[in-house]
């Protein structure tokens, strides 16, 4: 309900407008009522109305000049104003000052409950208009994380503009970029596939948020600056060096360089990072830069020196100091490497496979002006003339190829060119397994070892992981000889021992059938009830019967 305030000299005007006018009809409850301009103003400061309905014609204050002064006090409150016929210029006036609408006098009620109407409608558009930006103006707090994140992207990315750059730091609370000089470090956290997918996205979120309060949290600390997430597992801070006043000189000779206190932070950032979280980080270091416009050169040498921990190795410290130049490859990738390197495949020889594998990464760690993507190229390339190896033995089953696709992705995900080398050097080194022992007619030797493994430990929870460590193999190699020597799998003919066990303790009536499926090794009774069923066509309990 609209409120009502109500200042007129005249008695009987006063007097009808506020008795036999039908306000909480039309939605207004009258407030208060004066009969000149100086009591109506002090009533309509103390009351706050939101229309105020007045002559224009008053002693002392008349209502031009009282409107005058609610408007500069109270800007949304509606004026409308009442008039006698020969008001022509104070009319004039009152319109001057905004407001909203006249009556002239006699008033009639049809027409004041018009103009009432159309009041009452103009606030609540107003409040409307009011709200939605009000509302917008909460979003626009709300989303100001956000856009600080996608400014900084753009300073760093080089598509800042910069006009009207300071207002741009002022609206999103980033004043302190307005100094000069800064520098940029990137954290990068290692292994990120391995730290980031096994996490649900609510841990993510978690996670990046507190890297980030602990970051920004030393920075504030130790120096000056702001820190953002680039994409998950990568944390750029854009630092401002600080400068000596004049009135510092003396004793300056105590003040740490920035670049002493630049090693401090980075240092503390790892400490911290692996304190709190267990997580290691390598962390880039660029070089100074005086402006905002100049630091995607900063950010491109400190992303380019954290990236060189795929030579130096992870949770380092990296600076451009320690970049070397490398403008063409040193060494390029021969065919005789191949060719050396599937001798040793097709021998099954691990330990000249292992030393070609080193011989061709050390040469490919001189190439540092290439980054990862010349070595990773490499080791897919053996990975592939594996499979060659692989399909001349006939082993190249569908869970082979399977294994083969995954080390495609598994090889781009390796972050130093020495994960990359024991990551290929163990996928060649099982090819190299699977080989010897084709070639030197073992393989049935290894089938009757599994076999009498599994014939001594059928009670427990087998896996296929447990059988292969047992005959010093890998999974993947056990599965597949297996499978190619007896037309079965593993857990094919696991199954069949225990069924057979499970029958031979089935002929005994005091074994119960509970005690029988733990025996065999199963741990779930209807389980068990439905494999037996599958091989021999009748329940463990139908079994039974059969055999009185």
């Amino acid at each position: 309900m609209k409120t009502l305030v109500i200042v007129d000299d005249e008695p009987s005007v006063l007097n009808g407008l506020r008795s036999y006018v039908d306000w909480e009809g039309q939605g207004i409850e009258l407030i208060g009522t004066a009969d000149d301009g100086d009591a109506g103003l002090e009533m309509i400061k103390a009351l706050k109305p939101d229309i105020v309905l007045t002559d224009v014609q008053m002693p002392a204050m008349d209502g031009i000049r009282m409107a005058a002064e609610v408007r500069a006090v109270l800007p949304f409150t509606k004026i409308v104003f009442i008039s006698g016929h020969n008001d022509a210029e104070y009319l004039r006036s009152a319109l001057q000052i905004h407001a909203v609408d006249y009556l002239l006098k006699p008033i009639r009620r049809k027409e004041l409950a018009s103009v009432m109407g159309k009041v009452t409608g103009a606030l609540d558009a107003e409040a409307r208009e009011r709200s939605r930006v009000k509302e917008m103006q909460a979003k626009l707090a709300q989303s100001l994380p956000l856009l600080r994140e996608r400014f900084l992207l753009s300073v760093i990315s080089d598509r800042i503009h910069p006009a009207h750059i300071r207002e741009k730091l002022e609206f999103l609370d980033l004043t302190l970029l307005s100094a000069s000089d800064y520098i940029v470090i990137v954290i990068m956290i290692d292994d990120v596939p391995q730290v980031l997918d096994t996490r649900s996205e609510q841990d993510k979120q978690l996670l990046s948020y507190t890297v980030l309060n602990i970051i920004q949290e030393l920075i504030d600390k130790q120096m000056r600056g702001i820190t953002f997430e680039k994409q998950p597992g990568e944390y750029v801070g854009i630092l401002l060096t600080r400068q000596l006043e004049d009135g510092d000189a003396e004793g300056a000779e105590e003040v740490q360089s920035p670049e002493q206190e630049l090693l401090l932070l980075a240092e503390s950032i790892r400490d911290n990072l692996r304190q709190w979280l267990k997580l290691s980080v390598t962390i880039g270091v660029g070089e100074g830069v005086s402006s905002l416009p100049e630091l995607p050169l900063s950010y491109k040498q400190a992303r380019g020196a954290a990236d060189q921990k795929w030579y130096l190795g992870k949770n380092r410290i990296l600076s451009m100091d320690k970049l070397e130049s490398a403008e063409h490859l040193r060494y390029r990738y021969e065919a005789e490497w191949s060719e050396r390197v599937l001798t040793a495949l097709r021998s099954g020889d691990r330990e000249r496979t292992l030393s070609e594998l080193e011989q061709i990464f050390a040469r490919l760690e001189q190439n540092r002006g290439q980054g990862s993507r010349y070595a990773q190229n490499v080791s897919l390339h053996l990975i592939l003339q594996s499979g060659q190896v692989m399909l001349e033995l006939n082993g190249m089953s569908e869970e082979r190829e399977q294994k083969e696709m995954e080390a495609w992705k598994q090889v781009m995900r390796q972050e130093t060119i020495q994960d990359l080398l024991q990551y290929t050097a163990a996928y060649l080194q099982e090819v190299c397994d699977y080989s010897r022992l084709k070639r030197s007619g073992k393989a049935s030797e290894v089938i009757e070892r599994v076999r009498l493994l599994i014939g001594q430990r059928y009670s427990e929870n087998l896996s296929a992981a447990d059988i292969a460590e047992g005959v010093y193999l890998s999974p993947t190699y056990v599965r597949l000889l297996f499978k190619q020597e007896t037309g079965e799998t593993l857990f094919e003919y696991l199954t069949k021992v225990r069924i057979e066990q499970a029958k031979n303790l089935l002929k005994d009536p005091q074994n119960k059938l509970y005690e029988v499926c733990y025996a065999v090794g199963y741990t779930d009774p209807s389980h068990f009830s439905k494999l037996f069923k599958k091989i021999t066509g009748c329940t463990p309990s139908a079994y039974r019967e059969q055999l009185k």
